[in-house]
């Protein structure tokens, strides 16, 4: 299902107006902050959740992911058109890429986590991660945990 709005990235250099199904990408940190970056395409659970639980499955690995900052999407083989270069069959697409300053987000708990806008969001806690639908388009609806689907995804 598409959904036209006005979405507006948050990244300093970016603005722009575009349809996605966006989400955001946490790694829940000792105290309860939660570490995060944007992420633009495909954010639903039988995809970015399933990419996530497949190729992100580790504390560092969540780490390395979310260092590089707001991303367009998480795997694919290319960057910005371009073949790789980093030496990865697969990676993520970062907008630092591109010449843009996007860095991670750091909230200091889930509420505020939750307070930005994207349709689904993720939040890598205890080895685990956890799933939501945000019910972006849905007035008073609190976000939602959901599960994301079994199986690897993106070999």
């Amino acid at each position: 299902m598409l959904v036209t709005s006005k979405l507006y990235h948050r990244c300093k250099t970016h603005k722009t107006q575009t349809m996605a199904t966006r989400g955001r990408i946490g790694l829940e940190l000792s105290d309860g902050s939660i570490l995060s970056v944007y992420h633009h395409w495909d954010a639903y659970t039988s995809w970015l959740g399933r990419i996530l639980q497949t190729h992100y499955n580790t504390q560092e690995k969540v780490s390395d992911l979310i260092d590089g900052g707001d991303m367009s999407v998480c795997w694919t083989d290319k960057v910005w058109g371009e073949d790789r270069k980093d030496g990865q069959k697969y990676g993520p697409e970062y907008y630092s890429a591109r010449g843009e300053d996007c860095p991670p987000r750091l909230d200091r708990d889930q509420d505020e986590f939750f307070s930005d806008g994207e349709e689904f969001s993720y939040i890598f806690r205890n080895g685990n991660w956890f799933a939501y639908d945000m019910h972006q388009f849905e007035d008073l609806v609190a976000p939602e945990p959901i599960e994301i689907p079994e199986g690897v995804l993106a070999c």
